[in-house]
């Protein structure tokens, strides 16, 4: 079990600019496939971006491609959001898995999740 804490979630207007940190409480990141998943009002939960454990693969939804990028040291891992739209707003959460496997683009491939950090984007 790790324990995840993200941040850096706020307002901001449409085609502004966020970044989101996700740290693993007291552990560092390696060997964890890292994903980051959004959860608007009334909504499932979905896939954003993720980065595999070996950091040879990175993978986007078709909705934030172009738009945001997942990066990642020894200890976080960030999604830089770029031309923020007002249907980015949600909660956003990190999720991680021990050598998960591939893709990581959904939900049953992690049980590590953080408590979320919202993000809203006005027009």
């Amino acid at each position: 079990q790790v324990q995840l804490v993200e941040s850096g979630g706020g307002l901001v207007q449409a085609g502004g600019s966020l970044r989101l940190s996700c740290a693993a409480s007291g552990r560092t990141l390696s060997g964890y496939t890292m994903g980051w998943f959004r959860q608007a009002p009334g909504k499932e939960r979905e896939f954003v971006a993720a980065i595999d454990w070996s950091r040879n693969s990175k993978y986007y939804a078709n909705s934030v491609q172009g738009r945001f990028t997942i990066s990642i040291d020894n200890s976080k891992v960030y999604l830089q959001m770029n031309s923020l739209e007002p249907e980015d707003t949600a909660v956003y959460y990190c999720a991680a898995e021990r050598f998960g496997r591939s893709p990581p683009t959904t939900i049953d491939e992690y049980h590590n999740w953080g408590q979320g950090t919202q993000v809203t984007v006005s027009s």
